[in-house]
């Protein structure tokens, strides 16, 4: 088997082979490991499932994994798994309800959330359902299993609107009271979950991880979700115009996808307990920017069409982590700029098209 070929894998080889360079050995520790995961099928999911089948190949590690699945069959066919190998099982069951399987399990990864900006508009109750049950069943099989590291995949979305004259985000920022995504269903609900994971955590012999996440781009990011650059290289594949909904002013920061695995990989494995990371970019894009940026990596560059013009004494709407505890604590950086992830997003999407050719 080549190593293109593993577990019906359709990243690249170089972007495997560079989490694997720049996590080998956060990998060769966890050799003997026994995981959990949930939220597989997600953009998080599919690059650690997938950055951990090639270092399990590559390394010959001893590793098995045992997959949260609503429906066993849709994953398989979802994530291309022609050749699933004989380390990953599939639990098939709802994050809220599945059946405790009788097995030890060493480390537990939990990434299901249904990040849906439509179903937080219109079932707010069944978001935040989801997340605070889901994440208690998840934490109650954990500490049946004797799990010693729990990661949580929470959001920057729990720190509210960030003040505009704040550039950074910290994770000491405590500010809910605003309007906006403070009082979002999907916001309080990683709120809640952090606590429960606090609760666990001092009442379980289990060390707790969280990774607060940001903005990012890479393949499997969905293109037709509520994520602004997705929709950008959307439009672009499609030959143009590429539309801004606003008037551009935003201002995020993307990571991309295999410096997001790495990290995800280190917090678990030497984050510490209970103490939440950032998990993104510093660089601070405006959106109309970002969409010109993207439009410059096609060989015909689209248009960009603002819908609104910007009103001038509004000051700018900001999304920008700190990330200065994951780079002090434990040595992570961006490895991949910005134009080189626009690059490759849209080189996978190119390629790996279920639409027809772009």
């Amino acid at each position: 088997m080549t190593p293109s070929c593993m577990a019906g894998t359709r990243l690249s080889v170089s972007d495997l082979e560079e989490v694997l360079l720049n996590s080998r050995h956060v990998f060769e520790r966890l050799n003997g490991a026994r995981l959990f995961v949930t939220g597989g099928t997600g953009f998080w999911g599919r690059w650690m499932i997938e950055s951990l089948a090639y270092a399990v190949e590559r390394l010959g590690l001893d590793i098995r994994m045992l997959l949260l699945a609503r429906n066993r069959e849709s994953f398989l066919a979802d994530n291309t798994a022609q050749s699933r190998p004989a380390w990953l099982s599939i639990l098939e069951g709802d994050v809220r309800s599945f059946k405790f399987p009788e097995l030890d399990i060493t480390d537990v990864i939990h990434l299901a959330t249904p990040a849906s900006a439509r179903l937080n508009r219109a079932q707010p109750e069944l978001m935040f359902d989801t997340i605070k049950t889901g994440t208690r069943r998840v934490l109650d099989f954990s500490v049946q299993a004797g799990a010693s590291r729990f990661l949580l995949a929470s959001s920057g979305a729990v720190y509210g609107r960030q003040p505009p004259d704040m550039s950074h985000l910290t994770e000491d920022f405590q500010d809910y009271s605003g309007n906006g995504p403070s009082v979002s269903a999907y916001a309080q609900g990683k709120r809640l979950a952090e606590e429960l994971c606090g609760e666990y955590a001092s009442t379980h012999d289990i060390a707790v991880k969280i990774a607060r996440g940001f903005a990012f781009v890479g393949p499997y990011l969905p293109l037709n979700a509520h994520y602004a650059i997705g929709n950008f290289i959307r439009d672009g594949l499609r030959g143009g115009p590429i539309r801004i909904r606003g008037d551009g002013t935003p201002v995020r920061s993307y990571m991309y996808a295999s410096d997001l695995v790495t990290w995800l990989w280190k917090i678990l494995l030497d984050g510490r307990s209970q103490i939440p990371y950032n998990v993104g970019s510093e660089q601070a894009i405006e959106l109309g920017l970002l969409a010109g940026q993207v439009a410059g990596a096609f060989r015909e560059v689209p248009e960009v069409e603002i819908a609104v013009a910007s009103e001038k004494d509004i000051a700018a709407e900001r999304y920008v982590p700190s990330t200065r505890r994951a780079r002090t604590e434990l040595g992570l950086k961006i490895r991949v700029p910005l134009h080189e992830a626009i690059s490759r997003t849209v080189t996978f999407n190119r390629q790996n098209s279920t639409d027809g050719p772009y």
